[in-house]
């Protein structure tokens, strides 16, 4: 009797099922027509998937049915497919619990390269497999100007799966972000950037240096700083203190020389566009970088500001200096203004100065930086353009070019 129990609980809960893999040259109908054939058919839809890449079409089915009906779908289905001269094959069995059930915890794995290579996503599969993950869907969020690949793994914890794919992004040159899926990677999200050689091209202080002839001093300072090996705020000030006696008037001149990084607008108009927050926090000079923060229409800023004395630069700093642990503060400030949580927080720098803000954000990236940056940062960016910081955050080329937000 209770054998008996048992089976029929077994054969409760199982069904019969038909997978339908189509497959062919993708051309208007074949969808209306694969759902037309099956619709005298009393069947239920449990699964679905369609992907196209170069015209050519992959759609998946899963269909609960009676199985007396299998052999007739079957039959139809041949038959729909020549009509089409496209490919169609079946597998139909008795199998368990059907139920598809909501998968939670997902982490998504972004991995950006120019060119990637088949050689790098195998070591991508291999370090999620190696931490019992399980990669439940792929797909391309880019192209060009670079190639990004989404990967949403299932049964692997973010920090072993981060940890684990550190050692991929120097041994195959890819960059890799990995973040957690849930509703919350669609919260709104603070974006705190570095300035020099992040937003900008150039160096403030090097620009201005130029404009001392004390260019090469400056330079060697500023490398030392950015790498760490020297403390920022007595760098800072033994830089300034080679501008004493430039006019006023070469601030201007300056801002004339500040070119934008490749795809800084489109970031920030992206950003913008989907409601986030950006920031900048910089160890160069409000009185330069402050007609950049009106164009690009960012709310908050902080940055050391130059002491000026009768039209001229004094070699000072006015105020607190904006070094690591003040940038760090700076995240912390903006944040809790923009009532955003640290985990929604974005950092991205590329020297030792912006170590600090990078370690408390929820994603720290490092972009083009140096190599303790990198390091200590969750993801990298090497390719020399900003807005490739919108893959790492699950946001595709497509949706850019629809927006009308792509570079020009």
């Amino acid at each position: 009797m209770i054998r008996d129990n048992l089976a029929h609980v077994t054969t409760e809960k199982s069904e019969f099922t038909g997978l339908i893999l189509v497959s062919g040259l993708d051309t208007p109908g074949i969808t209306q027509a694969l759902f037309e054939t099956l619709a005298p058919f009393s069947i239920s839809i449990l699964d679905i998937e369609q992907v196209v890449i170069r015209d050519r079409l992959i759609l998946t089915v899963l269909i609960s049915l009676n199985p007396a009906h299998a052999q007739a779908i079957d039959e139809d289905l041949q038959i729909c497919g020549e009509k089409l001269s496209i490919d169609i094959a079946t597998s139909f069995q008795e199998q368990g619990e059907s139920t598809i059930a909501a998968k939670t915890g997902l982490v998504h794995v972004v991995a950006l390269g120019n060119p990637l290579t088949p050689t790098a996503i195998g070591a991508i599969a291999s370090a999620i497999t190696s931490q019992h993950g399980n990669i439940e869907r792929i797909q391309r969020t880019a192209s060009y100007p670079i190639t990004a690949i989404e990967f949403v793994v299932s049964g692997a914890e973010q920090l072993t799966i981060r940890q684990c794919l550190a050692e991929v992004t120097t041994s195959h040159s890819v960059d890799i972000a990995v973040s957690p899926g849930g509703l919350m990677r669609w919260a709104k999200k603070l974006v705190v950037m570095d300035v020099d050689s992040t937003l900008i091209q150039q160096e403030v202080i090097e620009l201005l240096a130029a404009r001392a002839g004390v260019q090469s001093e400056v330079a060697t300072i500023t490398e030392a700083a950015m790498r760490g090996e020297l403390d920022f705020a007595q760098s800072l000030k033994a830089r300034v203190a080679l501008l004493e006696g430039l006019p006023e008037t070469v601030i201007a001149d300056v801002q004339k020389e500040i070119v934008l990084t490749p795809g800084a607008r489109t970031l920030v108009k992206t950003l913008h566009k989907l409601g986030h927050s950006i920031a900048l926090v910089s160890g160069g000079f409000v009185e330069v970088i402050a007609p950049l923060v009106e164009e690009l229409s960012i709310s908050h800023y902080r940055a050391n500001s130059l002491e000026i004395v009768d039209g001229k630069l004094t070699g000072k700093v006015k105020g607190e200096i904006i070094d690591r642990a003040a940038k760090a503060t700076a995240l912390r400030d903006f944040a809790a203004i923009e009532g955003v949580e640290l985990e929604q927080t974005i950092a991205i720098g590329d020297g030792a100065n912006d170590l600090d803000m990078i370690s408390i954000a929820g994603l720290g990236i490092a972009f083009n930086a140096k190599p303790a940056v990198k390091a200590a940062a969750d993801s990298s960016v090497t390719a020399p353009y900003l807005d490739s910081v919108l893959y790492l955050l699950g946001i595709s080329r497509e949706d850019l070019e629809e927006a009308g937000a792509t570079r020009k």
